[in-house]
């Protein structure tokens, strides 16, 4: 038996409780890589916050990340019908109605902002959707993923050139898929433009499929509601002409852009503990330079003021703009 099939057997509430307590941990321990990528992420982006606002900002982040964790795992381990059950209000569907319709197909923008896991068995009752699958690491979680994907009407294709032409295929027929966008790709896979001001590189794949098939592009997250009953799903639609655009590294920064609106909205729920940042044009990977090599490019990049107006700082005028949660 696969050990995490243990997770089908234990309350949804008392696996939260466990990941507070967690995120309480992790936070009293500023050494963890976690900690250190999270502190690396908000000094490129949020240099206008005060250092009490971006311990707060982190500790939200922490404790939304160890959420949605959990909560992933718990959707695997439970019957579709579990998850669609949690969903409770669906914001602007008439968006996503409106991209299922297109006879050139739909793409679901879903960038890591919630639990987009527990999405997914909502998203496949409107069809049977393409999805591009790496095996991850262990052959444990690895069974246990794909389990819990199969009970799905999703068809699941490897992330190499098969893949691709199986979701364009799904596309051309009218059907569709789902893109993970916000992914660091390999450098052949990917273009250097901007994602919060900082240039880093960036997926071209989503790019590439609209541009090509002209399908409908619609953006997607499931944000856990704040009185603790379940999960609000929330559809934009990505209409701006420039995501369309022939030339790649156009239609890639506009999706970026498309992509910020959306996580501007529960900034502190998205995946900021994923090293988003990691292929910088003349610094590299962040997150293994010194702190003096990273001090200077971080005080060089925010003197410049390249930041093209994606300063998230706005957003939080005091620590009580903040979910901060003990």
């Amino acid at each position: 038996m696969n050990p995490y099939h243990v997770f089908k057997f234990v309350p949804l509430s008392v696996l939260q409780m466990l990941a507070r307590f967690v995120a309480w941990v992790i936070v009293k321990i500023p050494s963890l890589s976690i900690m250190r990528t999270i502190h690396i992420n908000m000094a490129l982006i949020t240099d206008k916050l005060s250092e009490p606002q971006k311990r707060a900002l982190t500790k939200d982040i922490i404790y939304h990340q160890c959420l949605s964790s959990i909560e992933s795992i718990k959707s695997w381990a439970m019957p579709p019908e579990w998850s669609i059950a949690q969903i409770r209000d669906v914001h602007n569907k008439d968006i996503l109605l409106e991209g299922l319709a297109n006879p050139n197909g739909m793409l679901a923008i879903v960038p890591h902002l919630g639990t987009w896991e527990m999405m997914n068995a909502w998203l496949n009752q409107f069809g049977s959707p393409t999805i591009m699958y790496k095996p991850v690491d262990g052959r444990f979680a690895n069974e246990f993923i794909l389990q819990g994907r199969a009970r799905l009407n999703a068809t699941l294709v490897p992330t190499d050139g098969s893949g691709v032409k199986a979701v364009f295929k799904t596309l051309k027929q009218g059907g569709f898929s789902i893109v993970l966008p916000d992914h660091v790709p390999d450098p052949s896979g990917g273009v250097v433009v901007p994602f919060f001001g900082i240039k880093t590189l960036t997926s071209t794949l989503a790019s590439k499929l609209a541009s090509k098939t002209k399908c409908d592009l619609v953006g997607l997250s499931c944000i856990r509601r704040n009185d603790g009953r379940g999960f609000d799903i929330y559809c934009y639609k990505l209409d701006d002409p420039a995501l369309y655009d022939r030339n790649t590294e156009v239609a890639t920064h506009a999706l970026n852009q498309a992509m910020e609106h959306m996580i501007k909205d529960n900034y502190s729920h998205y995946m900021w503990g994923y090293r988003r940042f990691k292929r910088i044009p003349n610094l590299g990977n962040p997150y293994r330079k010194d702190k003096a090599t990273l001090a200077a490019f971080i005080q060089s990049h925010h003197a410049t003021g390249s930041r093209s107006g994606n300063d998230v700082s706005g957003s939080f005028t005091d620590d009580t703009n903040i979910d901060n949660r003990k």
